[in-house]
């Protein structure tokens, strides 16, 4: 069994993590729980124990838990700001690390952990669970087998709502040292799986943010952007927070010399366009929307954190394929404050739009 610890049980801790541990108990021990406020990981203490009758340990202080030896691996699950702190000190006593995105909110900080994980020979995992839906997986697919031929570029949309009501449930949202906008914490998801479909390196980065519709928070409620990569696809990403009056669906489109393909839904869990010489449709068109845009991803995504360590095989979303997402969106961040495309590689963080405001 690996003996796990959840720091954060926040809105994607309570929905996502929790029902991912218990549908993974035969393997995974959830030892503890831990979050600042104790009322919230008591609620999903005593969830787990109806349903497992077992009580994990309920911690405040998450210092506490990484000190622990009977704790093998810690999921985090807490605002996007304190990823790379906590990840740090957990790798620093031994513990493998399943983290929330986005990793990080700088390019350094997202190093920093990739680095300290391979100098302790411990997994880091990033939690892009979209991978997993199976409409992502079967596109995939075709990708890996060539059937598109060339592949000339993919658009990833991503058009939901967020309103007033959202952000002050977390004073965090929003902010460029806790967050950053939609862009960061909402469409991080598509465009990890455009740059994943996509592949190869990245040239440049050409991208604008606007504030809309939302005052009341520092970052960005629309961005889009060019990605151009060295092989000559092409990226273009629109992501917003704005749309009236509730969210309206999330796409990816990869297009190529013998392929089309469009996955759309609530949250890219359902194919819109599939075709392929000899292929017109997919049994995948029909799926039901899932409960909430989080899908159902964070089930298999524990699976794998579970076997890469079991394994001692490289897990499924790693360190280095969870920066990808952080560093386009950084790209178009520092695009958008300097008026210019941004040639890769470079450095950049969340902080500095902050300093410049």
């Amino acid at each position: 069994m690996l003996r796990i610890a959840l720091i954060g049980c926040g809105r994607i801790g309570t929905r996502k993590h929790i029902e991912a541990l218990l549908q993974n108990s035969d393997k995974i021990e959830t030892v503890a729980l831990c979050d600042i406020n104790v009322e919230r990981a008591n609620k999903c203490s005593e969830i787990i124990e109806k349903r497992i009758g077992k009580k994990p340990e309920v911690e405040k202080d998450y210092r506490k838990i990484l000190k622990r030896e009977d704790i093998d691996a810690i999921a985090i699950a807490t605002e996007s700001g304190k990823h790379y702190e906590i990840t740090m000190e957990a790798l620093t006593n031994n513990k493998h690390v399943l983290v929330e995105k986005p990793m990080a909110l700088s390019t350094k900080h997202a190093n920093e952990m990739i680095k300290l994980s391979k100098e302790k020979n411990l997994k880091l995992e990033v939690c892009f669970q979209n991978r997993f839906n199976p409409p992502i997986q079967e596109l995939r697919k075709k990708v890996e087998e060539g059937a598109f031929g060339k592949i000339h570029y993919g658009v990833a949309t991503i058009r939901w709502n967020r309103n007033e009501e959202y952000y002050k449930q977390a004073s965090w949202r929003g902010t460029w040292e806790e967050d950053g906008g939609a862009l960061m914490n909402q469409c991080t998801h598509n465009i990890d799986l455009l740059q994943w479909m996509l592949g190869g390196k990245i040239e440049e980065v050409y991208g604008i943010i606007k504030n809309f519709n939302h005052p009341y928070i520092e970052a960005e409620d629309f961005g889009g952007a060019i990605i151009k990569f060295k092989d000559g696809k092409v990226g273009i990403i629109e992501g917003t927070t704005s749309i009236y009056p509730r969210n309206l669906h999330e796409k990816l489109g990869i297009f190529g010399e013998k392929g089309t393909v469009i996955i759309g839904g609530l949250a890219v869990n359902r194919i819109e366009e599939w075709k392929f010489e000899g292929e017109e449709g997919h049994p995948f068109m029909n799926l039901p929307d899932p409960d909430t845009v989080y899908g159902f991803g964070h089930v298999p995504l524990y699976k794998d954190f579970y076997e890469a360590i079991e394994e001692d095989r490289k897990p499924y979303i790693s360190g280095e394929d969870g920066k990808k997402a952080v560093e386009i969106v950084l790209a178009i961040y520092k695009s958008a404050l300097e008026g210019k495309p941004v040639k890769f590689p470079f450095e950049f963080s969340t902080y500095e739009m902050k300093e410049e405001k």
